[in-house]
């Protein structure tokens, strides 16, 4: 694979990624090649109606997704094309970076544009990043009203950030783990949540090991585990330098604001852009030497968590139950949706009879010839609402396949209220499938630009 943004750890000359375009390009050609306008919209705009109130947003638990699936037949065609952002960084065989590239797609910028990168910080001052608004997006021609970050008025590609969903539980992670390292959070001590106020989403109080909450929220996307693992970094008080952290770090986008400390609920103000989240899985998947530089010229190492923490990170990633968006082995063999990344699924879902149960959700496909064809396992996080669609990971190639070390994110506005003009229904108490199957097609697209030649 020739590199975008070829580097070497240690480099201090700023490199754009348009100066050696090629990663840049083919993502981009991945991305429009797609079609991700022609979806079907099930909940089409109404410019008549009031503004909704704001809601929560939280992944729906398994029975909920499937008291609320809709039949194929409703809705009308995607009325603009769809936000989406998605980064790629290429690692060398000492995990460090080797090239990045980074592809908005957006009514502005429907056939997709390229994010200028800079080397060392593989960062961009380009983009003026703009809060998530259902409303804004369907009434605006998809242009939001309220700034991320100070600064980037000027900034020649204004695009809003898709809702991070579940991959904001990356952050939540990052905190505890920190918090860990610093003696002040104990992995292995019990930790008893007491929600005041009780929240639906969060579940009841509850006391298990901090480590068991953080195994379930990212295996598993638990809700109430996260509740409670937010709530006790607000015991802590600790959310403001969690925040402030990342922005210290070179990650200004990421952050998780307007959290309820009682409970740990209420995630609307999280925001993630996929050139920074692809940062933080480039330093927790770790790496020899500088990985990147800020504009304040810190150097950032692995060292930013001790081993321990990220082996612990990586071990959960790796564990991840929910492969259904850039990779879907747990529908193995359907004809629908299209398989994505080639990834195995972790040994510890699987049943004696080959179907994968992952807590209350329940496939109803024998994955192991699917795991048999694997060419890669995918240490990941995934997210969905309803307007919401995404997935985070690390892939790297197993034995004897070809070869390819990579972190994808991918962030789209594209979540269960939009489905394909073909698509089958999903079997009678199974796990729906959430989203457009043009997600996996991505993802697969992605992993063969990214195998070595």
């Amino acid at each position: 694979m020739c590199a975008a943004l070829t580097m070497a750890a240690t480099s201090t000359t700023p490199v754009s990624a348009s100066e050696s375009p090629l990663l840049a390009e083919r993502l981009r050609e991945a991305v429009v090649a797609q079609n991700f306008k022609d979806v079907i919209d099930l909940t089409p705009p109404e410019p008549s109606a009031p503004p909704p109130e704001q809601q929560d947003k939280y992944d729906p638990s398994p029975a909920e997704l499937a008291s609320r699936t809709r039949s194929r037949t409703d809705g009308t065609p995607l009325h603009q094309t769809p936000n989406l952002d998605a980064a790629v960084i290429e690692l060398d065989p000492l995990g460090r970076p080797k090239s990045v590239a980074n592809v908005l797609l957006s009514p502005q910028h429907p056939n997709g544009v390229i994010v200028p990168v800079q080397a060392p910080g593989l960062s961009t001052a380009q983009v003026r990043y703009r809060w998530w608004n259902d409303r804004e997006w369907d009434l605006n021609g998809g242009i939001g009203t309220r700034d991320v970050l100070p600064g980037r008025e000027n900034a020649p590609i204004d695009f809003s950030s898709p809702y991070p969903a579940s991959v904001l539980k990356l952050l939540v992670g990052f905190g505890v783990l920190r918090l860990a390292d610093q003696g002040r959070i104990d992995l292995e001590a019990d930790y008893a949540y007491t929600p005041a106020p009780a929240r639906g989403a969060c579940g009841g109080p509850s006391t298990k090991k901090v480590r068991q909450h953080f195994d379930e929220m990212i295996t598993k996307s638990q809700n109430e585990s996260t509740c409670a693992l937010v709530k006790l970094l607000h015991d802590l008080n600790a959310w403001d330098h969690v925040n402030q952290t990342f922005a210290d770090l070179g990650m200004p986008t990421l952050m998780l604001t307007g959290t309820i400390p009682g409970n740990g609920g209420s995630w609307g103000g999280a925001n993630m852009s996929a050139l920074d989240t692809a940062k933080l899985l480039l330093l927790i998947n770790g790496g020899t030497d500088v990985l990147w530089t800020t504009d304040n010229g810190k150097p950032i190492t692995a060292a930013e968590l001790s081993p321990p923490s990220r082996a612990f990170f990586l071990a959960t990633l790796a564990g991840q139950g929910h492969n259904e968006m850039l990779s879907t082995p747990n529908w193995c063999g359907r004809d629908y949706p299209s398989r994505g990344i080639p990834q195995q699924v972790p040994a510890r879902w699987i049943e004696p009879d080959g179907t994968v149960t992952v807590g209350d959700a329940i496939y109803d496909r024998d994955v192991r010839p699917c795991n048999d064809t694997a060419e890669v396992t995918f240490a990941h996080k995934t997210g969905w609402t309803s307007t919401s669609g995404s997935d985070a990971g690390i892939v790297k190639s197993l034995p004897g396949k070809a070869a390819r070390d990579y972190i994808v994110v991918v962030f789209g506005n594209l979540g269960m209220d939009y489905t394909d003009t073909v698509r089958p229904a999903d079997p009678p108490g199974v796990f729906p499938v959430l989203y457009t199957q043009k997600y996996a097609q991505l993802g697969r697209a992605i992993d063969t630009i990214m195998k070595a030649p």
